[in-house]
């Protein structure tokens, strides 16, 4: 089974950074795509960042500008560089991997512990 650990939260003010790390261990297929989400409290996962297995970057509207999705294929690691943060990127940040797209968060049934981003304003 795949284990993903993410690291790199805290709690920050308006207009700081963090650089949130995800590693993948254990039995998995390929690791070609590699995404993050987030989960706010009483809202839905929702996808902020993946890149595909061929190197294709979306950032969602709402982090575009701000944060920047990155990976090391051979370490199995990913990295969400976060600049610029709100008070609305409060949230739980959890990574994900898949052999070639990061599909929508339904369907996963597997995650890591996520790690806990707050900005204060």
């Amino acid at each position: 089974q795949v284990q993903l650990v993410e690291s790199g939260g805290g709690l920050v003010q308006a207009g700081g950074s963090l650089r949130l790390s995800c590693a993948v261990s254990g039995r998995t297929f390929s690791t070609g795509a590699m995404g993050w989400f987030r989960q706010a409290p009483g809202k839905e996962r929702e996808l902020v960042a993946a890149i595909s297995h061929v190197g294709s970057i979306y950032h969602a509207n709402s982090v575009k500008g701000r944060f920047t999705i990155s990976r090391d294929s051979a370490k199995r690691t990913s990295f969400l560089q976060m600049n610029s943060l709100k008070p609305a990127d409060k949230a739980v940040y959890y990574c994900q991997v898949d052999s070639r797209f990061v599909r929508t968060a339904r369907e996963y049934a597997y995650w890591g512990q996520g790690t806990q981003v707050t900005v204060s304003s």
